[in-house]
């Protein structure tokens, strides 16, 4: 039945399902799980990389990006349609800036690229992009905030949440662990946790991973920190994950 109703994101089947945007999503569940949670004073991203090779030479990240100095995101899905729409994000937190000298409200910016993902489920000849993000921001109306948004347009705001792969055991996890009052030293911990019991392979490493933290320092500025490799070494092993040295010599 499908079949009759797929060819393009402009027609409903009778059940009233647009297939082009859930084939979307059946796209980003395989990609690598990338999870964001809110912290009292901070917000923790971190994604695991799918593709590692020893021959690849990491030149940029693929999973964390930075928006603007008060937003940043975690991706999964097709990484040229994230690319297309995080030059966009930039663009129009940029105009934001120019136009009102001040940065763009964390929602606002939100809203704006669901209504471009939106249009691409309306009109013919286009298809959903195969990506979902993990916004993370603060500004001075609600403070820290994260968000969610899929290949519908739809997006919504979490305390914690996860997309990609094995993402339902992923947000599992993170309902039975998460509380109110969590730092983000605590957050970073659970982040480590979900991620050591959802991701696939044999262990936890730097090349498998992503991990990045928005915080405020002491002046009220608002700081991001992408962990390199080194420094999510040393926070996997301040977390008791074995490394894979430790896991081929017992």
């Amino acid at each position: 039945m499908s079949r009759r109703y797929d060819s393009q994101t402009t027609i409903f089947s009778p059940d009233g399902r647009l297939f082009q945007v859930e084939y979307a999503l059946e796209a980003i569940s395989h990609a690598g799980l990338a999870l964001g949670i809110l912290a009292k004073d901070g917000i923790v991203l971190a994604a695991e990389k799918k593709t590692t090779s020893k021959l690849l030479e990491v030149i940029s990240r693929e999973k964390i990006y930075k928006l603007n100095d008060n937003i940043c995101c975690a991706v999964a899905g097709i990484t040229s349609d994230a690319n297309n729409l995080i030059n966009h994000s930039r663009l129009e937190a940029q105009k934001f800036l120019y136009r009102y000298n001040e940065s763009i409200p964390v929602e606002q910016l939100v809203q704006n690229l669901c209504n471009l993902k939106q249009s691409y489920t309306q009109y013919g000849g286009l298809r959903p992009f195969g990506v979902s993000f993990l916004f993370a921001g603060w500004d001075q109306d609600h403070g820290f905030q994260l968000y969610h948004s899929d290949p519908s347009g739809n997006y919504s705001g979490w305390k914690a949440t996860c997309v990609g792969s094995n993402s339902s055991n992923g947000s599992s996890f993170l309902k039975t662990d998460y509380k109110e009052d969590i730092t983000l030293k605590e957050a970073k911990s659970l982040a480590i946790k979900v991620l050591t019991k959802t991701m696939d392979g044999t262990s936890l490493t730097s090349e498998k991973l992503e991990f990045a933290t928005l915080t405020r320092d002491a002046n009220g500025s608002i700081v991001f920190n992408p962990y390199t490799e080194k420094e999510i070494d040393d926070l996997l092993k301040e977390e008791g994950v074995p490394s894979t040295a430790t896991q081929a010599n017992p």
